[in-house]
């Protein structure tokens, strides 16, 4: 298993070099100037130029590549053009609330998804089933950005159940920064109003993100359990004399949990890297919205970083399922 993750964490490497490559040269083709961009248009030719050279914009493109390689080898992302800060700044500033986000609806999406697909898998062919498979097909065809919108249209401004956009209200102190999650804050803290206000803020961008990773993970539940429901074995255990909640919950579920688990690392990288539309809708403060407002103003080296920080997320996430494979499955470790 050590060697396992090394040989992961090594070719991490390899993805960075990738992902840092095509991002930095699809970024030179790019018809626009990123530094009169960031300065204004009030911005005099001379300004811009002197801003040119201090970010070192003025030498060839291969260059420019070497000298930011040689930062990124030091943990250097280079520094935004827009906040003038450094990017490992910004992200650590934004990082934390995608991860809450993510995290929440993760939550939701396993807290519906399992079930609704293990109920839909042991009634099949029911109404019960036709109704949860409907209800997949909606929530994968419905866009995020209505989605958010009809959420905060209804229990924001209408029945005013919810609190709108925003991480906190406005009145509402953050917690003392501890690892940069409302929620956690507050909770190690013991800041209850702030967990609650925290929380409140939290339902509907989770709702928004994990609605369509939530009919994922039921069609792949049902869809998992059916196939451990007509093997051989299951019917020997029901042949013994096992209740059904035994050879559900031993036999069946925890074989078909391998799949499932594999789509939900798989869905969390990808909601990790594309709350973009969540985090706009929401004015979440994440990565997303920090990608969004570097892409409209042509700040190359905070789009590189957000590359960056999602090529990394993804297989670190894929390397953790493949971990939590040997824990389900012996037979993955003695391989």
């Amino acid at each position: 298993m050590t060697a396992f993750i090394l040989r992961r964490l090594g070719g991490l490497v390899f993805v960075i070099f990738g992902v840092s490559l095509l991002t930095f040269f699809l970024a030179q083709l790019v018809p626009a100037d990123p530094v009169a961009a960031a300065l204004g248009s009030n911005a005099r030719d001379a300004q811009i130029e002197a801003y040119r050279l201090q970010l070192g914009l003025d030498q060839p493109v291969a260059v420019q590549y070497g000298i930011y390689m040689s930062r990124l080898v030091r943990g250097d992302l280079g520094n935004s053009i827009r906040t003038r800060r450094a990017v490992i700044d910004d992200l650590r500033d934004y990082l934390p609330a995608t991860i809450e986000l993510t995290m929440a609806a993760m939550i939701v999406t396993i807290l519906l998804g399992i079930p609704l697909g293990i109920i839909a898998a042991l009634n099949r062919n029911t109404w019960i089933d036709a109704g949860a498979r409907i209800l997949a097909l909606i929530g994968g065809a419905m866009p995020i950005f209505y989605v958010g919108l009809v959420l905060l249209g209804v229990f924001y401004r209408q029945l005013q159940w919810l609190p709108g956009p925003g991480r906190l209200d406005s009145t509402v102190p953050p917690p003392a920064h501890i690892t940069g999650l409302y929620t956690v804050d507050a909770l190690l803290t013991g800041n209850w109003p702030v967990l609650a206000n925290a929380s409140a803020h939290l339902v509907l961008p989770a709702i928004t993100l994990g609605l369509f990773s939530t009919a994922v993970l039921l069609r792949m539940t049902r869809s998992s359990m059916l196939e451990m429901l007509g093997q051989d074995y299951v019917r020997t255990a029901k042949a013994k004399g096992l209740s059904e909640r035994l050879v559900i919950g031993r036999h069946v579920f925890k074989n078909a949990l391998p799949p499932i688990l594999t789509i939900i690392g798989i869905l969390f990288g990808s909601l990790l890297s594309g709350a973009v539309l969540t985090e706009t809708i929401f004015n979440w403060p994440g990565i997303g919205r920090y990608a969004t407002t570097s892409v409209t103003t042509l700040d190359y080296p905070a789009v590189m970083g957000v590359a960056l920080v999602a090529a990394v997320i993804y297989p670190l996430v894929n390397t953790l399922v493949d971990i939590g494979y040997s824990v389900i499955d012996p037979r993955v470790r003695a391989n």
